[in-house]
């Protein structure tokens, strides 16, 4: 089984809802899973060969300020993250049309940018139609988790 990391990009508390949410459903499975809102570095990373990032939005499509700095260094460093699988929740607001899951969008992409492979489609939780985002991620999570 894998060794899964859940980072958290969270200003209000809602992705560490749905990171708290997912934990235990994705050890049920047989996965060891460590939850973190202070991954800064890919050498928090290492240890984990898959990657759940579970990031809200805020501002002007923003990345949350708990997370920015894992996204700034793993962008400017572009470490060799290929031997790592990931996937995306996005939490956003669709009245916000043009960022709408930013946070989540640009994480996607810098992980791809360092090498790692996504698993499964990425998760956009719109907040004007589900207040609740944890209700839609374990959904989601039921045929992510069979794809690690």
């Amino acid at each position: 089984m894998s060794k899964i990391l859940i980072l958290v990009g969270t200003e209000s508390g809602n992705a560490q809802m749905v990171a708290d949410a997912l934990k235990p459903v994705l050890e049920t499975a047989g996965h060891a899973v460590d939850v973190s809102d202070k991954a800064a570095s890919s050498a928090d990373l290492v240890a984990h060969d898959v990657l759940l990032v579970v990031c809200a939005t805020h501002g002007s499509g923003d990345i949350p300020t708990n997370i920015l700095p894992l996204a700034e260094t793993l962008e400017q460093a572009k470490p060799d993250l290929s031997g790592h699988r990931y996937g995306v929740i996005a939490l956003g607001d669709m009245t916000y049309q043009d960022t709408f899951c930013g946070g989540g969008k640009k994480l996607d992409r810098v992980l791809e940018l360092c090498g790692a492979r996504r698993i499964g489609d990425r998760l956009e939780v719109d907040a004007s139609t589900q207040p609740l985002p944890d209700e839609e991620a374990l959904t989601w999570i039921e045929s992510w988790k069979s794809l690690v």
